[in-house]
């Protein structure tokens, strides 16, 4: 058999990297463009959850993972204003115990530098930087990408199919005129970084945690950070009205560390940053032979770190089709559309509406309501079909599972 023809993959991010990672282990040759000119360095995603770590281990990643990540089998939910933990929940007691049971805290640039490297090694696979994507032509056989790589003319790059992994603000995507269907949020969100190891201020205090506040919940998690000793991301939301000079002020950091961490002195903050967050799903994933995956398909807010999970899991679900038409000679289009309707489900019936339902029960400032949810949350932590049962959408599970069984 001929070797198939390659797959452009636009956005060397970790959906990108992925997908041409898992292309490459199918035997399918790739390209993978990207317009920097080296991997960015931004751990806003960095939780890995169980079914994404066990795809990371059919990849043949995993191990990397854990030398570069941490293990987090639990996450606790805690009540800002009384300052109680509300419940915890831990994925090794669950009674159906997933293979790998629990969340991996493995930053995507981590990601991404492990894999670029093997792909500009393989003789299956280029690595195209500072490469930027100006057009898409369709074909009746494939596709044409126009593209311009730093101080270099124009050239056309010839495909089977392109694949835009390119992030919310996809080229492809815009490129190709699919709807970006949804909503922005009218507020911008806080991440603020710091190596100040938070377990050492109360044992409540785990890897992952996610803190109740009628006026300003939080998000804090631990990962490894670049040096490896501990990084410390705090994520919360700002009011419309403040503005980037005031949200930046370092008094007004400090503030919203110490309201939800007290502690004597004041942190030493590594990175500060806001950004504005989206609730988006493509109308399709497919089109012709134009494809989309990762935040260029869909976007959600960070409250459950769902983001860059359901685009690992585009990517997956993505080659074994990708691979059943280059390599067997399966009938394109009803594996694409198909992909497409799994991938949706996903989105819309889990991520989109469990990382809003999210938002929504930290963030809840009406007293009754705000007491009603915060009580299901304690049950939950504590009844063992219910415990499993929010683990299980909260960490993704029933997300894969559902929508893999769509026809």
């Amino acid at each position: 058999m001929a070797s198939p023809r390659k797959v452009i993959i636009v956005g060397a991010g970790p959906i990108g990297a992925v997908l041409a990672w898992a292309l490459r282990r199918k035997g399918v040759p790739v390209i993978l463009i990207e317009a920097l000119a080296e991997p960015e360095i931004d751990c806003r995603a960095a939780s890995c959850h169980p079914p994404t770590v066990a795809m990371l281990s059919q990849l043949g990643l995993l191990e990397d993972g854990l030398m570069q990540g941490l293990v987090s089998p639990v996450f606790n939910y805690l009540d800002r204003p009384t300052g109680a933990l509300v419940a915890r929940f831990d994925i090794r007691e669950m009674q159906d115990v997933p293979s790998h049971p629990y969340v991996l805290q493995w930053e995507q640039y981590k990601i991404v530098k492990t894999i670029v490297p093997r792909l500009q090694a393989d003789d299956g696979a280029e690595v195209r930087m500072s490469t930027r994507l100006i057009d898409i032509e369709q074909t009746a056989d494939g596709v044409k990408a126009r593209v311009q790589t730093d101080g270099q003319a124009e050239e056309i790059i010839k495909g089977a199919y392109i694949v835009g992994c390119d992030g919310a603000r996809s080229t492809v995507r815009k490129l190709t005129g699919f709807e970006f269907e949804g909503f922005t949020w009218p507020e911008r969100f806080l991440k603020i970084d710091t190596y100040f190891d938070f377990t050492t201020l109360r044992p409540e205090i785990d890897n992952r945690n996610y803190f109740a506040d009628p006026d300003e919940w939080l998000n804090l998690f631990k990962a490894r950070g670049p040096e490896g000793d501990g990084q410390w991301r705090a994520v919360g939301p700002t009011l419309p009205e403040q503005t980037e000079e005031e949200l930046l002020d370092p008094d007004f950091i400090e503030a919203r560390l110490q309201k939800f961490c007290p502690k004597p002195g004041r942190y030493e903050i590594a990175t500060a940053a806001t950004y504005r967050v989206h609730q988006r799903v493509a109308s399709s994933f497919n089109k012709g032979r134009v494809l989309l995956a990762g935040d260029a398909a869909h976007v959600n807010n960070p409250v459950g770190g769902m983001g860059m999970n359901g685009g690992i899991h585009d990517a997956v679900n993505l080659t074994e089709k990708l691979a059943q038409i280059l390599l067997e000679g399966a009938e394109a289009e009803p594996l694409l559309d198909r992909y497409t309707r799994q991938r949706r489900k996903a989105q819309t019936d889990f991520v989109q509406a469990q990382s809003i339902q999210n938002k929504k029960t930290l963030g809840e400032a009406d007293p009754t309501v705000r007491a009603a949810n915060l009580e299901a949350i304690r049950v939950a932590g504590i009844t063992p079909d219910l415990h499993d049962a929010f683990i299980r959408r909260a960490c993704m599970i029933d997300a894969v599972k559902v929508a893999d069984a769509v026809l």
